[in-house]
């Protein structure tokens, strides 16, 4: 059963659903919504939190300690009911833990915490795995897919860095990454969005220089900061055809399956390695300029 939990301040009011303890609005004390409020028509989904994979795997499957598994693009953790652990006033706690039927597709015991913590305008969040198994190394990724509300379409919107970057976009066949790339910036900070980029899906980025950006629109009233410190991967998408008003910015500690892909899920390109009873901590905040 759906429930929703609010933290909010003077700044900010942000909406948390317990299913897949995704964030389903963020409201300025001016009334001011900065979430995509989801459309069945367009994209349903507003922030949904990717766990224990991020993009998709080659034939939605990978092999571990021999036995083959079929996981589906993004994992499931997005359709799972999570326990609200704790609260207050400006932090939520949501648990979900593994059990059987997890188990079916991703056989590791674990704990897994998204804790929402709100400061003046700042909005961190945490990403929390524990490992509880007393003899498997556990093996995962975990991802953002927070979508910003473009009101006025998102050629109407810019995204700037914090340092000088030269883009060059993975090329997607389907779900998985080849190792062709397209250039869609040169030696520049300042990214204007537009939407034929979005075409044959999402801009996928590796090595990056930046650690933040700020998505803008061009008159400058909007202006919403990302950084993503422990984020190896950041991928920009949208619908094409300028049908979503929206960007979702996505740091990702994890990326697709390569085309070439053996289906060995230890050697994964991004896949983090959680040895028994350890804990892997990984957090993005974003500010909203209020």
């Amino acid at each position: 059963m759906s429930k929703v939990v609010t933290i909010k301040n003077d700044n900010l009011s942000i909406d948390i659903e317990n299913l897949g303890a995704q964030m389903k609005s963020i409201k300025g004390s001016n009334g001011t919504e900065y979430l995509w409020q989801g459309d069945e028509n367009v994209w349903a989904g507003r922030a949904p939190v990717l766990f224990p994979i991020c993009g998709g795997l080659k034939d939605d499957k990978y092999i571990f300690e021999g036995k083959e598994y079929i996981l589906n693009k993004h994992g499931y953790a997005r359709f799972k009911e999570f326990t609200l652990e704790k609260s207050d006033e400006n932090s939520a706690v949501f648990l979900h833990k593994s059990d059987e039927e997890t188990k079916k597709s991703y056989p590791f015991d674990y704990e897994f915490r998204i804790i929402y913590t709100l400061d003046g305008n700042k909005i961190t969040v945490t990403y929390e795995t524990k490992n509880v198994s007393d003899k498997t190394t556990m093996y995962f990724s975990v991802g953002a897919h927070e979508g910003y509300s473009c009101p006025e379409g998102i050629e109407e919107y810019e995204i700037v860095f914090d340092k000088p970057e030269t883009l060059d976009s993975y090329v997607l066949d389907g779900n998985l990454l080849e190792e062709n790339t397209v250039r869609v910036m040169e030696n520049s900070t300042v990214f204007p969005l537009k939407c034929e980029y979005f075409s044959v899906d999402a801009l996928v980025f590796r090595n990056l220089n930046s650690r933040k950006v700020q998505l803008r629109n061009k008159n400058g009233d909007r202006k919403i900061d990302v950084e993503f410190n422990g984020s190896d991967y950041l991928l920009f998408w949208t619908k094409p055809n300028g049908i979503g008003k929206y960007i979702c910015i996505e740091p990702w500690c994890g990326i697709q399956d390569g085309v070439d892909s053996d289906y060995d899920f230890v050697n994964k390109e991004g896949i983090i390695s959680l040895k028994p009873f350890d804990t892997h901590s990984v957090s993005h905040t974003i500010t909203i300029e209020v």
